[in-house]
């Protein structure tokens, strides 16, 4: 898997984006940086969910509770703690 690294404006961090089982995944990681940055960010990438095959990816420190208030009702997200502790957030449209 390949990941190419793209612009989405208004953003502040490195946002990549990448294919995996039929699936585009837009990635970003805000475990560096300190709030409201890792919220902005993703409030703007969830913009890049278009359609049922696209996904958006935080890693983030901790699990971003804040964050998950303000998700619009029709995406949903799944949490997994990594083993560094760290958290992937995975945010995807529901039907």
């Amino acid at each position: 898997m390949e990941k190419t690294l793209i612009e989405v404006p208004r953003t502040t961090l490195n946002f990549y984006k990448y294919e995996e089982d039929g699936l585009t995944y837009y990635e970003f990681n805000a475990t560096e940086c300190q709030p409201p940055e890792p919220m902005i960010n993703a409030i703007i990438g969830l913009s890049l969910l278009k359609s049922k095959n696209d996904r958006l990816v935080g890693i983030f420190f901790h699990e971003p509770f804040p964050l998950y208030e303000r998700v619009p009702l029709r995406i949903s997200h799944e949490a997994t703690e990594l083993d560094d502790g760290d958290f992937r957030i995975t945010f995807k449209l529901e039907d």
